[in-house]
């Protein structure tokens, strides 16, 4: 049962009964492990690996984990329990002439039969192709609304235009095109400050939740902090996780934060970690 403030009462449909599926205690807050990256990077992992660490992290506290269409149904659904699927349906990789260029590989159709509680969708706003990129977002949209399943924009600022990804009116501006187009949650990278932060997500009537970089799992306490602090709902970390020695204890540090209770004598984190980045 959902508490007070989190996710929106909805009408019960599809959706919002897979929305209260993306926050395992029902707080609409949410730790999303993102393991997508082995089209754009390559393997994170052998195949055993790769189950070890879904198993690590779902045990760990992860509200959901993110992967590719294929990949889904190489995990065992008993490594879930009780964690949310999500399938990401758009990919690019380092080869292309233009990286920043994401196009569809999946759709909702295939994501329902996969067993799928949402979908993502990742927007580079400023790039070469951000014409059919945003197309795509509506189109992904409007299925998902025809098959009640939520959808996760991963937006970002990309392009040879983009100065500072991170400056907060384009910030504000990237999130905005998201919920507009009809995404259900916004992932993206933070602002330098916790007041610019707080001041974009005032004006997102749905959840976001922020991007955290590479960095060996350093500053993982800190940048989770700094999300909540600003009025994000949670945290999309997967390198830091994935990456680590301890891919478990990476995760329950940001469990903590993401779902325990805030230290009332500690001190809110008014600027961005330093190795908090785009995933």
């Amino acid at each position: 049962m959902l508490t007070e403030g989190a996710v929106p009462l909805l009408p019960l449909s599809g959706k919002s009964l897979r929305l209260t599926r993306l926050s395992r205690p029902g707080d609409g807050k949410f730790l999303i492990v993102p393991m997508d990256h082995s089209v754009a990077d390559g393997p994170i992992a052998d195949a055993a690996g790769f189950s070890r660490i879904v198993g690590d992290v779902v045990a760990a506290g992860a509200d959901a984990i993110v992967v590719h269409k294929g990949r889904a149904r190489s995990i065992e659904p008993g490594l879930l329990k009780g964690a949310a699927l999500i399938v990401h349906l758009s990919a690019s990789t380092p080869h292309a002439l233009d990286g920043d260029a994401k196009v569809l590989v999946g759709g909702v159709e295939e994501a329902v039969r996969a067993g799928a509680d949402a979908v993502s969708v990742h927007i580079n706003i400023g790039s070469d192709t951000e014409k059919r990129q945003l197309a795509d977002l509506g189109a992904v949209s409007a299925s998902c609304d025809r098959w009640g399943m939520p959808l996760l924009a991963m937006m970002y600022a990309r392009g040879p235009r983009i100065q500072d990804p991170r400056d907060p009116a384009l910030l504000a501006h990237v999130v905005g095109i998201a919920v507009d187009l009809g995404a259900d949650l916004v992932k993206t990278v933070a602002a330098d400050t916790a007041e610019d932060m707080a001041g974009i997500v005032a004006k997102t009537p749905v959840p976001v939740v922020l991007a955290g970089g590479p960095g060996g799992g350093r500053g993982l306490s800190d940048f989770a902090h700094f999300a909540m602090d600003t009025g994000c709902r949670g945290l999309a970390v997967g390198r830091q996780v994935f990456h680590s020695p301890d891919p478990a204890a990476a995760v329950r540090t940001l469990t903590a934060a993401v779902h325990g209770p805030r230290p009332e004598t500690a001190p809110k984190t008014t600027s961005l970690p330093e190795l908090a980045g785009a995933m």
